[in-house]
């Protein structure tokens, strides 16, 4: 094999060959070319996006620990902390759905619990094509079986997440996992070698040839000949993850481990080097004592993605201790090597040295690059568009139907009823409501988080659309009562090497910059995804956002189901008409992504905080639901068919009603009270106004809607219960 066929076939830049042959001052070693290929990808390395991370706010008055470990760390109060992190797992699960959103779903439960903290939550963003795509069926079934599967397995519980449609992901589907724990404050551990000396423990199961090259293959582009990438996907055994993860927390509870880390992308390669470098040292490993389930080269053991594997460093004189944990858990724990001074990875097969990495080469010193940008010439023609020369509906109820019913809108249930969302005990809002809220049982506090992004909002303006996620997914917590703290990102674009690509990540970035200041919101954790790009068309820009917040007493929590007969509706915050751009009305309704976006006030989201914590806080809200896609029509279904109770709302509607109607303004929050919430409302200087009552089985909104309740929800659920073989008596 050439020269030139041998780099393609990593996945390593001939410019990227050409600089590690000048560092090392001689040919490269094939097992040199294969780790920095791994080592340097996109997935690993973050070459491309590391100048634009830089400019996020990362700390906080909560924050205990920031980007650079496998998960961010907030304090929850009373000796508690949050760990949680989100990352993708979008090639695996577009060439081998099953296997590709299970492993994603192992693959973040461990970078949780790899930091002392037991996962109680998991989330996720699944992004699919249009549903009469030849393989978007597919991809459904394979992504939701692969996520139920693997987290019902572990006893984890799927409390929240979102599903988004769009046929920009018909070649391109997205799967992004979230998982957080908790654990305590004083019990943080790290993915670092210290102490020269001490031994390096393998452990979990064994390593075999799933996976080889996955890093590379996630930091690469598609074209027609994606399912050759097969090999590449990794198998998970979520039985196996629980005995990983039970036994890792039982060794973390004895004073006998320096360093823990996640076997990930690139697997041993990525965990030995990442931890080395984060402590300063280098490591010996003998490959052969790696344990095994078929014969492989060493190359093949370094590059492995092997699932439920880790990597420890364990304090000298401890090792039988170390073993007897893991065989008690029925689990491999093999000594592989030590912590020397020098800072190389020194790999050794069979008593042979073959290969003496520098450690920074690899690492904290690998290439970053600061790609060309421009400004794509979409951007300006999409913006500037005529509202006025759209038809007016002449049946409302009909257009709610049809938009209610739409990919967007349509119940997720037969999606989400395949996740175990109430194990541990400790679910308080379950999937289905603004966001997911737990409890932490040895203190009385919940934790709140959510998931949000608005694609086509990003497509149109990729800064005002990024800040709009982070004000989206912010009051999402507030709207249940949560004081937000941090979160964690998954930012999935195309390709890179596009200047046009790249000028979207810049502005993107930048605006999640802006929205977390604004907002006092630190950015803790996160996860760059590029190339998500076949044949040469690329995904929307997708930066998804998950944030996490405390809430005092979560048994307050509101839902976004109507409850008592008679209560008063109000409308807090504000709407204005005619704020369409990107919205679902103009996507499902006239097929079109564009208009300029809605507004963005930072003022009043903070009022909203205010009001929404007290007002929760006191017991003053029954019901809570923030107007967003949709708009308040949407908003206002949503909560009838959570509840099966109607409601007589009369808006103050000037001009055309679907200029209102569904109009995405950001800012309000429709809520049921059960007490005077004006006042707090008024002392805020926040907009407060009734706008109807919880009454009868239909929703009736001016002279525009009138439509029985039980007709929305069966439109409502029929979407997913065709897909998933649901009658009309499941749903």
């Amino acid at each position: 094999m050439n020269l030139e066929d041998k780099l393609a076939a990593i996945g390593l830049k001939k410019e990227e060959y050409e600089l590690l042959k000048e560092k090392l001052n001689r040919e490269p070693l094939d097992i040199e070319l294969e780790i920095a290929s791994a080592m340097w990808s996109e997935h690993c390395s973050y070459k491309s996006s590391k100048v634009h991370l830089k400019k996020l706010p990362t700390k906080g008055e909560r924050v205990v620990i920031g980007p650079g470990e496998n998960a961010g760390v907030i304090d929850v109060g009373d000796g508690y902390v949050a760990v949680f992190k989100m990352e993708s797992h979008n090639h695996p699960s577009f060439i081998e759905p099953y296997q590709g959103a299970a492993t994603g779903v192992g693959g973040i439960l461990r970078d949780v619990f790899t930091m002392g903290a037991r996962p109680v939550m998991n989330m996720d963003g699944l992004f699919f094509g249009d549903i009469g795509f030849p393989r978007t069926k597919f991809l459904i079934d394979g992504v939701v079986r692969g996520i139920g599967d693997y987290g019902n397995c572990v006893g984890v519980p799927t409390i929240g997440g979102m599903t988004f449609f769009d046929e920009c992901y018909n070649t391109n589907n997205l799967v992004n996992a979230f998982c957080l724990g908790l654990g305590k404050r004083d019990r943080i551990f790290l993915g670092v070698a210290r102490g020269v000396g001490n031994p390096v423990f393998y452990v979990g199961s064994k390593t075999g040839k799933d996976g080889i090259h996955g890093a590379t293959m996630a930091s690469a582009s598609f074209d027609e000949n994606f399912e050759d990438e097969r090999p590449a996907v990794q198998v998970g055994d979520p039985f196996t993850e629980k005995l990983l993860l039970e036994a890792c927390l039982e060794l973390m509870d004895k004073d006998i481990i320096e360093g823990i880390q996640d076997m990930g992308a690139a697997g041993l390669t990525s965990s030995s080097f990442e931890m080395a470098d984060r402590g300063g040292v280098g490591l010996e490993l003998h490959l052969d004592k790696v344990p095994t389930r078929e014969k492989l080269t060493p190359s093949e053991i370094m590059l492995s993605e092997s699932q439920e594997r880790m990597l420890i460093i364990a304090k000298k004189g401890k090792e039988e201790e170390v073993k007897e944990v893991f065989r008690k858990w029925s689990l491999d724990a093999e000594v592989i090597g030590r912590v020397i001074e020098e800072k190389s990875i020194r790999l050794f097969w069979k008593g042979e040295l073959i290969a003496d990495i520098d450690v920074g080469l690899m690492v904290s010193n690998s290439p970053v690059y600061r790609r060309p940008t421009k400004k794509p010439a979409y951007i300006e023609a999409i913006e500037d568009f005529d509202f006025d020369g759209l038809d007016e509906p002449t049946d409302y109820n009909e257009t709610l139907i049809k938009l209610f019913s739409s990919p967007e809108f349509a119940s997720k249930k037969p999606l989400y009823e395949q996740y175990d969302s109430t194990v541990q005990d400790n679910t308080i809002l379950r999937p289905g409501s603004d966001a997911a809220v737990i409890r932490i049982k040895e203190t009385g506090r919940g934790i709140a988080a959510s998931l949000d992004v608005n694609p086509r909002y990003v497509y149109i303006n990729p800064k005002k659309g990024s800040e709009l996620a982070v004000a989206e997914s912010f009051r999402n917590l507030i709207t249940v009562g949560a004081q937000p703290l941090a979160l964690t990102d998954c930012l999935n674009f195309g390709n890179p090497e596009n200047p046009e690509i790249m000028w979207q990540f810049e502005q993107s970035t930048e605006g999640l910059k802006v929205a977390c200041e604004n907002l006092g919101v630190a950015v803790v954790s996160g996860n760059v995804s590029f190339y998500n790009e076949t044949s040469g068309k690329n995904i929307h820009p997708t930066p998804a956002v998950g944030m996490v917040g405390v809430i005092s007493n979560p048994l307050n929590a509101p839902t976004i189901a109507f409850k008592n007969e008679g209560s008063d509706i109000y409308l807090v915050g504000r709407i204005k008409p005619k704020e369409l751009g990107g919205s679902a009305y103009l996507k499902w309704i006239f097929n079109k992504t564009a208009g300029k976006l809605p507004d963005l006030d930072y003022s009043l989201h903070k009022k909203l905080l205010d009001f929404m914590v007290e007002a929760v806080e006191k017991g003053l809200i029954r019901a809570a639901h923030d107007v967003s896609e949709g708009g308040v029509l949407i908003c206002l279904a949503e909560m009838c068919v959570s509840s099966l109770k109607g409601a007589v709302v009369e808006l103050d509607i000037e001009g055309r009603k679907d200029f209102y109607l569904f109009s995405e303004s950001q800012g309000a929050i429709v809520i049921e009270a059960d007490g005077d919430v004006v006042p707090l409302a008024e002392g805020l200087g926040l907009p407060i106004s009734k706008i109807g009552t919880v009454r009868g089985d239909r929703l009736k909104v001016n002279d525009v809607i009138d439509i029985d309740v039980i007709r929305l929800k069966r439109e409502n659920e029929r979407f997913f219960g065709e897909i998933f073989g649901w009658s009309d008596e499941c749903i």
